[in-house]
């Protein structure tokens, strides 16, 4: 049974008292249209009484609502999070209401650069209840706001498929078209990837730009990378998408003759078609993207030194995953006193970070922060980001963040590893740590406990429960494999500084020959300690 939003039945009474139907006479107008009521309020100097609110029916009420899965005005930022002076410059540019100049006849461009304004949401569930349908499409609201737009209306429908033309069948394609011209609204986004021709099909019928989830997200990613890397990563994802999607026109076309037309003498069968413009356009494509994939691959290297010196030094790695907007950020700010860029939007950073910590015991490790993952992740962002992926595979310990406040945190945590599955022989230690507990349910964070392993309950924001992360970090990470007892010469005071940073240090005593040492360390240093003692 198919699920619409439509105005509430009073709503059509005041429009028809507005314009007289019901047997009653509308109010009369002026030249300039107010009404003979508006005049008398203008003429005493009185405000005049505001027109009735449009009333939406209570599940659009639930789906648009500003819940945990939106994104809020707002953004919460602690002291451990720094300047954010990136939040700042990121916020720099405001839009501006009704300066859109939209062509109204979509099929005169055949780019078309994606510039969301006032949208309508227009989604599918083929399995699952209404509740699930709900969060997905209160995600894809957060999405289209992180992109800029206003969020007007929904639409959401249960089919046992999509429908291959219009995705959403003819029927609700065309009460989509009306919700569309009632709300003035000029873009719909649909909550799913759509092919060429359904997509094409979809903007026949609502008259206005018709783009899917993909495409939102990919437009998420090109605006907030920042690294020469993660621009190329997302415009590689971005041809990608297109390639499939271009369309050729007929005037557009040309024609190449072969043979001995230059001579001016034609001969049978010379004149062929030649390359046409959308054969021309895919070329080009292919070949900017194997320039990109030639560039993201140069950068390997870079990425691959730095984790060598890690692996070289025996720096252990701890990485940070997990589902968009959870709070990685906030919690590597926390830890680290990294000032990365935090904001209440979904994927707000992109680029990874790497920073320096220390547990308690005095060992160093790495923490890394890397990419958000969402539902329905495009496969083409995974494969264009597997090189940043490769960065958890090389880890030594994941701190899995989930978010215990949001409405499905069990739907977050299958998302996040069915992405990490995809990882080439990804087998990496696993901690839960279920985030924004200040703000969450306690029977939540109970259900969640009893469900994972290895877990802690923290909060970014108030600092709650981070030194039994810290705690627990230092209990799960490789230890040094050989233990030592031995003098070190005073002469060799750096010896003894490196077993601080890198090894674990049992016990120390300072002798008149030297400093004697019960460690753990790694094979090299050892056997370097051994050769000056």
């Amino acid at each position: 049974m198919p699920i619409a939003f439509h105005p509430d039945p009073a709503d059509a009474a005041v429009e028809g008292a507005d314009t007289g139907e019901a047997g009653t006479p509308a109010p009369a107008r002026d030249e300039h249209g107010a009404s003979s009521d508006q005049e008398q309020h203008r003429a005493a100097g009185t405000p005049e009484p505001s027109a009735p609110a449009r009333r939406r029916d209570p599940l659009t009420e639930r789906i648009l609502a500003r819940g945990d899965a939106s994104v809020s005005s707002v953004t919460y930022a602690s002291e451990s999070d720094g300047d954010q002076l990136d939040l700042a410059d990121r916020q720099a540019l405001r839009r501006v209401a009704g300066l859109s100049t939209e062509l109204e006849d979509i099929t005169e461009v055949e780019y078309r650069q994606l510039r969301l304004e006032r949208v309508v949401l227009a989604g599918l569930y083929t399995s699952g209840n209404i509740e699930e349908a709900e969060v997905s499409l209160r995600e894809l609201a957060a999405l289209a706001e992180t992109a800029g737009s206003e969020v007007l209306d929904g639409v959401l429908q249960r089919r046992a498929h999509p429908d291959p033309a219009t995705f959403l069948g003819k029927g609700k394609a065309a009460e989509l078209a009306d919700i569309v011209a009632a709300t003035g609204a000029d873009t719909v986004i649909a909550d799913g990837e759509l092919g060429p021709s359904q997509r094409r099909a979809l903007e026949d019928i609502v008259k206005v730009k018709v783009v899917d989830r993909t495409a939102l997200i990919l437009d998420i990613f090109a605006q907030h990378a920042k690294s020469r890397e993660g621009k190329a990563q997302v415009e590689l994802a971005q041809l990608e998408y297109l390639l499939p999607r271009l369309r050729g026109w007929g005037e557009s076309m040309s024609r190449q003759a072969g043979g001995r037309v230059a001579a001016g003498g034609a001969g049978m069968g010379s004149r062929g078609p030649g390359e046409t413009k959308i054969e021309l356009d895919r070329r080009r494509i292919r070949d900017r993207m194997a320039k990109l994939r030639r560039e993201i691959k140069a950068m390997t290297p870079g990425r691959d030194a730095q984790r060598a010196d890690r692996k070289r030094h025996q720096v252990p790695s701890v990485a940070i995953a997990g589902y968009t907007n959870a709070g990685k950020s906030s919690l590597l700010n926390r830890l680290t006193s990294a000032g990365v860029l935090v904001e209440n939007a979904l994927f707000a950073t992109l680029d990874p970070t790497v920073r320096r910590a220390t547990t308690p015991d005095g060992r160093e490790f790495t923490y890394a922060d890397t990419v958000g993952f969402v539902r329905h992740l495009p496969t083409q962002l995974v494969e264009a980001f597997r090189s940043t992926l490769e960065e958890v595979a090389d880890a030594d310990l994941l701190l899995h963040v989930v978010d215990a406040s949001h409405p499905d945190p069990e739907g977050q945590i299958r998302a996040v590893r069915t992405v990490l599955g995809e990882i080439d022989g990804f087998d990496v230690p696993e901690v839960i740590v279920l985030n924004k507990a200040d703000i969450a349910e306690p029977e939540t964070i109970a259900r969640l406990r009893s469900q994972v392993g290895d877990s802690a309950v923290v909060s970014a924001r108030t600092g709650m429960g981070l030194e039994e992360l810290r705690e627990l970090i230092a209990e799960r990470l490789p230890r040094p494999a050989v233990e030592v007892d031995l003098v070190v010469p005073y002469s060799r005071g750096d010896l003894v500084s490196r077993v601080h940073s890198t090894g674990e240090v049992l016990a120390e005593e300072h002798l008149m020959d030297g400093t004697r040492l019960h460690a753990r360390v790694d094979e090299a240093l050892a056997a370097e300690l051994h050769g000056a003692a």
